[in-house]
Parts: structure tokens; C-alpha cells; sequence
């Protein structure tokens, strides 16, 4: 038998992990929401249910994982009690990870697009009908939104390709070490603008009027449904690097430093956003329009604009690619782990593949645009996008905390085993009644109120 890769240090692991928690979800939907529901209190909401919600289940993804030495793929297989059908769910979760590289590899595209277009001066002179025109010209555009995601694609499997430490470790630690760089620099210009300490109030010192006003209920669930997506939950894309690790670290305290990371990266991004939003007089509740249509005016405002534009979306550029290459990674294992493929073949069949699922949802901002899947001015992002959040992610979760906790998967004992195995902080035990009776409720909750939110309201 092959023996299974492994990063080459610890820090590998938790910087690649943590990559494929860092992504488009903190460094573009976090500040916007958070705008949305009032800045500071929001904040808070969404902390206390990260520690809740995200935590345990990650450190479930990465002792299936890591007991199992397989990918999602074939995990369930060898952990699941004799004669039980969990690992039906591995078809679940490879679904997970192809309908989320469906949309995001464009998302990723319109960050290095960006990228090249403020650094190229496309925005120079340009009033606010100017900026959002460019938006707008990029989405009717199928060629230059394929040519992007091509390059984000090829680039993510060409890393892949060169193996797990010498591609997939040695690119992503390089990245994420620019991205936290880039971030404290952008941060640091941000907050010493002259205006910028009302923007820091905003996002610094709860207000729950303010939350109160743009609807508390509908803020919970928001800040609930963030810190649970924000980790990329219930798909295995966690459970992979979990399989990669050695079994000397305890997963609770790795779990915990990636989830630091992970929330740094999403605060500092609103510590770049609001000051510079205040500072220019920008409302900071825009929604999705805040990163592509409000900031690139406010650049334009800002002596060296032209910089500092350039700097913020090769950050969101290197925060897309950090989730692209680990999900691809988790692709690749798929094929490796079920068929014997070697890295090679997987990557070039699956390059392919990823190109071709992703034209749907570049097409459908232009000639498939007239397919309005979710009701008037919906798109087949939408689409995607709503059975990767609010289906495979919420219930993949559930699938992964049930296992872990009941008699009927893999059982309490045995995970426990598995977490506490090495060095570091122990998971704690007197939270099972919680794992097991309280927070299957609150994942059944989020998945409802996915629907409620998206039909009826």
C-alpha cells in the first residue's frame, strides 16, 4: 500500500488549514454583513457561536480524518460500525467540494481581475456610474470572465500538481504569510486616515440599538450562518489535512489556532473597510456591491489609490486561492483515494472537469442570464451557492457531529480517543450533552431558517 503524504511541519498544517478557512466568506460577505446589521455587536454575536458552532465540528472533521488516513471519500468506509450506511454521505461531500469550486473559481477570477485593473489605472477618473459600469462590463463579458477563472483554476491544480510539500504546503504557507502582511499594512493605512476613528467606533464598540434596528432576530441568524460557513464545514474539505498530520499535536488545540487565524484574517478585513468607509463618507451598508463597486471609488479618492487598491485585491486574490488550492487538493484525494490514480492523472482529468462545471455560472451573468433558477434576478451562482451554504454545508455538519457523538457511527469513545491523542489542549468532555442534544438543534435551525430566509420572507 502507498504510504499517505504528510506535511512537512505543523505549521504547514495549520497555515494550509486555516487557508482553506480563509476565504472569499471573511474578506468580502464578513465586512458587508456586518455593515448590514450595525458593526460591533454583530461582531460579538458571531464569536461567541464561531466558539460554539464551528469549533466542535472541526475538531470532528479532523479526527475522522486523521483516524482514517483517507479523504471524505473514503473515510466513513473504515470508521463506520459494520452493516451502517454513513458512508453514503461520501458522495455528499464530494458534491460539497464540485459545487463550491463551481462559483468560487469565478469569484476568485473577479479578485485577479480586479487586481490587474486598478493596477493597470481602468479606474482612474472615473465617477461612481464609471466604477460600477466596470463590474457590470466584466460580468456581460463570457471570454474575460473565462480567461480568469482559467488562470485561477490552472494555477490552484498546477500547485496541486507539484504534491502536497512541495506544492500544496511550500505555495500556501508563501501566501498566507503575504496575505497577513498585506492585511496588517492595509490595516495600519486604514486606521491612521484622517476620519478613520469613526469607523473604528462603529466596528469596535457594540451598539445593540443599532443591532436592534436592523433587525436583532435576523442578525443572530446571520452572525449564526456566518461563523458556521466560514470554516467550509460539512464537506471534508477539513477532514483531508486532518488524514495529512501526524498524531503528536492534540486536535482541539490545533483546531483552536486555526480558528484564531481565521478570525483574525475576518476582523482585520473589516479593520481595512469600515475606517476607510467613514474616512471617505462611504456607507459601510452597501452589501455585496462594498468590495467591487464601493471601494474602488473610494480608492480613487485616496492619495496613492492606485496602490493601495492594487495591495487590497492581491490580498483578496491570494484569500480565493488559499480555499481553491486546498478544496482542489481535497478533489484530487477523491480520485486518489477510490480509484489509485496517481496525482498526475487526477489533476488532469479533474482540470477539466472544474472547467467545465464552472461555465454555468459564468454564463449565467450573460448568455444564460435570462435562467432565473431562485425567482426574478437570481443567477445560477445563486443556485449553486444555495446548495453548497444552506444544504450539503449544514447537513454535512450534521452528518459529522452525529457520527462523532452517537452510538450508532463512530461513537463518543472513539472520537475522543482520537482528538486527546498527543500534546496540546484536551477536548472537553462535559460538553457531550451539549454535542449531542443541543447543537444538532442548532444546525437543524440554520438549515430551516436557510429556506425560510431564502422563500418566504
Amino acid at each position: 500500500m502507498k504510504e499517505r503524504e504528510k506535511f512537512s511541519s505543523r505549521l504547514g498544517f495549520i497555515l494550509i488549514s486555516a487557508g482553506c478557512a480563509i476565504g472569499i466568506g471573511n474578506v468580502w460577505r464578513f465586512p458587508y454583513i456586518t455593515g448590514q446589521y450595525g458593526g460591533a455587536a454583530f461582531v460579538l454575536i458571531y464569536l461567541l457561536f464561531l466558539v460554539i458552532l464551528g469549533l466542535p465540528i472541526m475538531v470532528m472533521e479532523f479526527a475522522v480524518g486523521r483516524a482514517s488516513r483517507k479523504s471524505a471519500a473514503r473515510s466513513f468506509h473504515l470508521l463506520e460500525p459494520k452493516g451502517t450506511k454513513w458512508h453514503l454521505y461520501s458522495y455528499g461531500a464530494m458534491l460539497g467540494n464540485y459545487m463550491l469550486m463551481m462559483f468560487y473559481t469565478t469569484v476568485g477570477g473577479w479578485m485577479l481581475a480586479y487586481f490587474f485593473k486598478i493596477a493597470s489605472g481602468t479606474f482612474t477618473g472615473l465617477d461612481t456610474d464609471g466604477v460600477g459600469n466596470v463590474f457590470n462590463t466584466l460580468l456581460s463579458n463570457p471570454g474575460e470572465m473565462t480567461f480568469w477563472m482559467v488562470v485561477v483554476t490552472a494555477f490552484g491544480f498546477g500547485t496541486c500538481c507539484m504534491g502536497l510539500q512541495k506544492g500544496v504546503e511550500r505555495i500556501t504557507k508563501v501566501m498566507m504569510v503575504c496575505l497577513l502582511t498585506i492585511m496588517v499594512v492595509l490595516c495600519i493605512k486604514s486606521c491612521t486616515l484622517p476620519g478613520a476613528i469613526e469607523g473604528i467606533k462603529f466596528y469596535l464598540l457594540p451598539d445593540f440599538g443599532r443591532l436592534k434596528e436592523n433587525g436583532l432576530l435576523s442578525g443572530i441568524y446571520a452572525a449564526m450562518g456566518q461563523a458556521f460557513f466560514t470554516l467550509s464545514l460539512g464537506i471534508g474539505a477539513m477532514a483531508i489535512f486532518g488524514s495529512y498530520i501526524d498524531k503528536e499535536r492534540s486536535l482541539m488545540g490545533e483546531s483552536i489556532q486555526i480558528g484564531i487565524l481565521d478570525t483574525f484574517v475576518a476582523l482585520m478585513a473589516g479593520l481595512i473597510i469600515f475606517p476607510a468607509c467613514f474616512a471617505y463618507n462611504v456607507s459601510p451598508t452597501q452589501g455585496v456591491g462594498l468590495v467591487f463597486v464601493t471601494l474602488p471609488n473610494m480608492f480613487n479618492q485616496m492619495m496613492g489609490g492606485r496602490f493601495w487598491g492594487a495591495l487590497f485585491f492581491i490580498f483578496m486574490t491570494f484569500a480565493a486561492l488559499s480555499t481553491i488550492i486546498a478544496v482542489f487538493e481535497n478533489i484530487l484525494s477523491f480520485a486518489m483515494d477510490l480509484w489509485g490514480w496517481s496525482r498526475k492523472k487526477a489533476v488532469a482529468v479533474n482540470g477539466i472537469a472544474i472547467f467545465i462545471l464552472s461555465m454555468p455560472c459564468v454564463l449565467g451573468f450573460n448568455v444564460w442570464s435570462g435562467f432565473q433558477p431562485l425567482g426574478a434576478g437570481s443567477t445560477i451562482q445563486d443556485l449553486e451557492d444555495f446548495i453548497i451554504s444552506n444544504n450539503l454545508l449544514p447537513l454535512g455538519s450534521l452528518v459529522y457531529l452525529l457520527f462523532c457523538v452517537t452510538r450508532y457511527g463512530w461513537g463518543w469513545d472513539n472520537f475522543i480517543k482520537e482528538a486527546d491523542l498527543g500534546n496540546g489542549v484536551k477536548f472537553p468532555k462535559w460538553a457531550r450533552p451539549y454535542l449531542t442534544y443541543v447543537l444538532p438543534l442548532i444546525v437543524l435551525l440554520i438549515f430551516v431558517m436557510g429556506y425560510y430566509d431564502k422563500f418566504f420572507r
